[in-house]
């Protein structure tokens, strides 16, 4: 029997007046995974901030290694040996990727910093996790998904012996998971053990062996993996069976207009003579992986990066898009991958942040109609049922499917006809992804055109009325809904 490492019991916390946690609760083994799950908002991330320090609680006990234990800060969970890998990256972007891995640990030769021998260990370390990457690059330069994996490396690096992986795959490719998986099965065999929080449930089943599930702050009950089935984890999450069978057939009306034509789009290696259409009504899926090229499109289309050649055509009528704000003008809307870097202004309110595309709408010359803002605000919250405790909350404190919503709410504001969804449901739970996809529905079926990009198979089937696949910066392939399936998806992906 492994011995038991962790107990967490009855932790409560509240902000401003609303109650994140009731009954947070769980208990972690010596070479363990343990899945932690919940839907957004059901206190999760909370509960692991209490754990590292970053979040006092307000009552509950904290057994670690036998011992009752409260940590006042992140250095002090860190030097008990407890780490955490974060959903939402947090790196310096100036620095590079060695000073990012031992910031606070940096290695000194004299009163100087020894950045050659920090950036031979990372070396070291990376070679160890199999990860291909400069440490000599600066961090902000690193797409989503790398900049993941050196988080990743830095938890490891601290030799802990508590890890904790907040939505660790969100932003990798297929071979970064399965790299990481052979990673924490070397870690569980070195006793270590690992909390893995995920909303993913191929990927529960495949790492964890007991499932913890958290509902509305509380506590809901353990199940050993191997004995449950998935939608028993579900239902215990959101008190529902929650079903996702795959699109059999189009929605889209043969006769519905064109609405967005792309012809031979090209920006460097990235995207090379990428054409396709867009028709009113239609959610057109973007596939490929991670470097295919579809989030950069995405950006050329939206004027954040300059085209090198290509034409687009806006209802019959060429436009010019050299940025956002003429993007806009035409009727695009884009909702990043990266949300909490393009997508929102963190610091700000969720009423501000709702509008923040549409100011026009809601100003007469330097004068903000606050009244109308708030009223706008509030009804989105509403609709799109986003968790805040109001529409003044900064939405750095909301949860990641709430933060998302925020953004949909954004452009909802702003009546875009096109909209470019780019991994819509990252790091978020099934209940909220089960809210998206109809939101998404409603917005097709209202006339509203969508182009998807998601990383996740079961979620372009789920959701595309057409698929364009990519590989290193080309389309592939076409395939209308009734013909698509993931093996020929797949094989369009890798087809060089």
């Amino acid at each position: 029997m492994n011995e038991v490492i962790l107990t967490m019991k009855d932790i409560q916390k509240s902000f401003s007046g609303v109650q994140a946690l009731r009954n947070g609760a769980l208990e972690l083994k010596s070479g363990e995974v343990l899945a932690l799950m919940g839907e957004n908002g059901a206190g999760k991330s909370t509960l692991m901030k209490i754990l590292t320090g970053i979040y006092y609680k307000d009552s509950g006990v904290i057994t670690y290694m036998g011992k009752e234990a409260e940590f006042k800060s992140p250095s002090q969970s860190e030097e008990a040996g407890i780490a955490i890998v974060h959903q939402e990256l947090n790196m310096m972007n100036d620095l590079t990727v060695a000073q990012n891995l031992y910031i606070g640990r940096e290695s000194m030769h004299g009163l100087l910093i020894n950045d050659r021998k920090m950036i031979r260990k990372s070396k070291e370390l990376f070679e160890l996790l199999n990860i291909d990457i400069d440490p000599s690059e600066k961090i902000g330069n690193l797409t989503v998904g790398k900049q993941q994996m050196v988080e990743i490396a830095k938890a490891i690096s601290a030799n802990a012996r508590i890890i904790v992986f907040d939505e660790p795959t969100a932003a990798l490719t297929d071979y970064e998971i399965e790299e990481l998986f052979k990673v924490i099965r070397d870690l569980k065999a070195k006793d270590k053990g690992i909390i893995y929080i995920s909303h993913r449930m191929d990927e529960i089943n495949l790492i964890s062996d007991r499932v913890t599930v958290m509902r509305d702050g509380e506590f809901v009950g353990t199940l050993i993996t191997k004995d449950s089935e998935k939608n028993d984890i579900i239902k215990m999450m959101v008190g529902r069976t929650i079903f996702s069978d795959p699109k059999t057939e189009s929605g889209v009306k043969p006769e519905a207009p064109v609405v967005l034509k792309c012809e031979d789009l090209c920006r460097g290696k990235a995207v090379q003579n990428v054409s396709f259409e867009l028709r009113k009504g239609e959610i057109l899926g973007f596939s490929g992986l991670m470097g295919a090229g579809r989030t950069e499109t995405a950006r050329l289309l939206f004027g954040a990066d300059k085209l090198d050649s290509g034409r687009i055509f806006v209802k019959g009528k060429e436009v010019q898009i050299h940025s956002p704000k003429d993007a806009v003008k035409v009727g695009i809307g884009y909702l990043s991958e990266d949300r909490k870097r393009y997508g929102l202004l963190v610091e700000q309110s969720v009423e501000e942040n709702t509008v923040i595309a549409s100011l026009e709408k809601f100003s007469k010359g330097v004068f903000v109609n606050k009244m109308k803002a708030a009223e706008i605000a509030g009804r989105y919250v509403e609709e799109l049922r986003t968790k805040t405790p109001g529409i003044g909350q900064q939405v750095k404190k909301l949860s990641g499917g709430n933060q998302q919503k925020v953004v949909i709410a954004k452009w909802l504001v702003k009546d875009c006809e096109i909209l470019i969804f780019d991994e819509p449901t990252r790091g978020i739970d099934v209940g909220a992804k089960s809210e998206i996809y109809h939101l998404m529905e409603t917005l097709a079926r209202s006339g509203k055109s969508i182009i998807m990009i998601s990383s996740e198979l079961p979620e372009v089937l789920r959701m595309s009325d057409r698929v364009i696949i990519m590989c290193e910066g080309r389309i592939t392939g076409e395939l209308s809904i009734e013909e698509t399936n993931q093996e020929k998806i797949m094989e369009l992906a890798t087809n060089r």
